[in-house]
């Protein structure tokens, strides 16, 4: 199962076209793509199931929500799909994006409730170290360069925490996201799933010791 050439190419036809009357008259070609993307994104699940607990698979709509953007283009002219990881016990989740000359993976936390991103500083704030060391583990750094991105960080500590701790980079974070890029090739090779399933097995180390932190309290005690 593989991401087929048309699929890509109906894709950078919708960046250059993207508007309902091009849609409507390229329904046909967008059903085929579609159905191609699908049956990848579920072959990923199946691998992803071989070596995880995954609560959710959802594809996301192509159909742009514009009413509060400035761009109002009216489709995402890229194919994506999300996995969940099993709810309390494990957190987290997986991520991945097909777009012409634009495609990556993610996994991890976009966008932590307030409760958990307070218990994940309080992790930083206490003892770092195990958190970097996961960022400075070999497969990490092959897949997903060392770094956690974050699209959305706080200029300075977070309120009621050392704007002066040697680890404030990571206190400032939002999120905690490892994000892979792929380029076209990748995308269009016959190997593309199982690459995908090795960059998703490198992020357990990452997951593991999250879902460990969120489940317990700072005495190592468990909560869930």
């Amino acid at each position: 199962m593989q991401i087929e050439k048309s699929t890509l190419k109906y894709l950078e036809n919708l960046q250059k076209n993207n508007n309902r009357d091009w849609f409507a008259e390229h329904k046909d070609t967008y059903a085929k793509a579609q159905i191609n993307a699908k049956a990848v994104f579920s072959a990923i699940h199946e691998k992803l199931q071989g070596h995880d607990e995954i609560e959710k698979s959802k594809m996301m709509r192509i159909y742009r929500d514009v009413r509060f953007s400035k761009d109002k283009t009216p489709y995402k002219a890229h194919f994506a799909n999300s996995f969940s990881r099993l709810g309390k016990e494990l957190r987290g989740g997986y991520f991945l994006r097909i777009r012409p000359g634009e495609s990556f993976l993610a996994g991890g936390f976009w966008e932590p409730s307030k409760e958990d991103l307070f218990r994940i500083r309080k992790e930083i704030e206490l003892d770092a170290s195990e958190i970097k060391d996961i960022l400075k583990e070999k497969n990490f750094r092959k897949h997903f360069g060392g770094n956690f991105e974050s699209f959305n960080e706080l200029k300075t500590a977070p309120r009621g925490f050392d704007k002066e701790h040697p680890d404030v980079a990571l206190l400032r974070k939002k999120g905690f996201v490892a994000i892979e890029n792929f380029t076209d090739e990748e995308i269009l090779s016959a190997d593309f799933v199982n690459q995908v399933d090795e960059s998703y097995k490198a992020l357990r180390p990452f997951f593991n010791l999250f879902s460990d932190i969120l489940t317990t309290n700072l005495n190592g005690e468990k909560i869930v």
